[in-house]
């Protein structure tokens, strides 16, 4: 099968030029990661929804920022099929420029508004242990409902240009939409404040409360050793798929926003670009999973959360037993009954008149 490239218009400070990008390589397994995240990841936060708001009407504090994190999940993963069809199509935008503008706006907030609950969650957490005496009158369910919308609030505000950026007009040129190859002086501030704001600073919050949280409950006495590795592994397995799913994404937009700076390496943009195009792919698709895992590493990991989702199970079982057993009485029961009626109505046969 022939390699097939489009070309893509790439701005550079006082030039502009074309450029073949390799938009056929991983299409087919992007377009294949985008289904399976969609299939394992809505039915995944669908129920984390509903457990996650059972504790949060026991006031649990960490339920606000589970559930949070859920329904963000479910908003970003009700745009993946937008996505799906958008790269199959070979990066043809088949819609609007303002769907386009709200897709990826979509995108942005989710991802970084992920990123900030993932934090609130670590430093929730880290108050519980390290102060569990004095969070007491600080962890509330109200403070975290606050911390959440202003968390909303400041990301949606902050994205707000993405409705301005030339990149999402996909009525002029190639119809692209948010395509890497087009720079500009605001995207590059965009990767800029991406990179510290939303995954530097992020990464190092994670990296000091989760180790925080893992050296205290080795210290303590009162857990046992499964207990301690337990938490052990939840607190690498955070870090890790921090790393994994967000540093890619952000070490290239750190990057090609350096390299902006130079314009005079024209014909090496154009090269490093189609250099880096498959490892982007690879790197958008290593975000998208997290909306995945995160149902997964955060509520099963919670005590009361896997509590509850036994419970329920339970209930379902119990619930899915009775209603068998009803169906089957119900069935046995016709026929009980006309066995019994029948050997009456032998016996009662209408007897002769005495002397017929």
């Amino acid at each position: 099968m022939q390699e097939q490239q489009a070309s893509v218009t790439i701005s550079v400070p006082n030039d502009t030029f074309s450029c073949e990008l390799p938009f056929e390589d991983g299409r087919l397994p992007l377009v294949f990661l985008y289904s399976a995240v969609l299939a394992v990841g809505f039915p995944a936060n669908v129920l984390t929804v509903y457990l996650t708001w059972l504790q949060m009407k026991r006031k649990n504090v960490l339920g606000v920022y589970l559930w949070s994190l859920s329904m963000c999940d479910l908003i970003y993963l009700c745009t993946l099929p937008l996505w799906a069809i958008y790269v199959g199509a070979n990066h043809e935008w088949p819609w609007s420029s303002m769907v386009c503008k709200l897709t990826g706006y979509i995108f942005f907030n989710n991802m970084y508004i992920s990123i900030f609950l993932l934090c609130c969650i670590s430093c929730d957490r880290y108050v519980a242990v390290i102060y569990s005496i004095e969070s007491r009158g600080l962890r509330r369910r109200r403070f975290a409902f606050l911390i959440t919308i202003a968390i909303t609030l400041v990301v949606a505000v902050g994205h707000t240009p993405v409705f301005t950026m030339q990149e999402g007009d996909v009525e002029e040129g190639e119809h692209r939409c948010f395509e890497p190859s087009q720079s500009s002086a605001t995207v590059t501030g965009f990767n800029y404040a991406r990179f510290i704001i939303g995954f530097l600073l992020p990464l190092l919050v994670l990296v000091v409360t989760n180790r925080g949280v893992l050296a205290n409950v080795q210290r303590s006495t009162g857990l046992h050793q499964k207990q301690k590795e337990r938490v052990r592994w939840l607190a690498v397995a955070v870090v890790v798929l921090f790393l994994v799913c967000f540093a890619p994404y952000h070490i290239i937009l750190l990057v090609r926003a350096v390299l902006f700076h130079f314009p005079q390496l024209d014909n090496g943009t154009c090269l490093f670009e189609r250099t880096l195009y498959t490892p982007y792919t690879i790197s958008l698709g290593l975000s998208t999973i997290n909306s995945a895992i995160n149902p997964i590493l955060y509520v099963l990991s919670s005590d009361n959360i896997r509590k509850e989702l036994r419970r329920g199970l339970l209930q379902a079982c119990d619930r899915a037993h009775l209603r068998t057993r009803s169906s089957s009485q119900n069935k046995i029961q016709p026929t009980r009954f006309s066995s019994d009626m029948n050997p009456g109505t032998k016996t009662q046969r209408p007897q002769k008149p005495p002397g017929s």
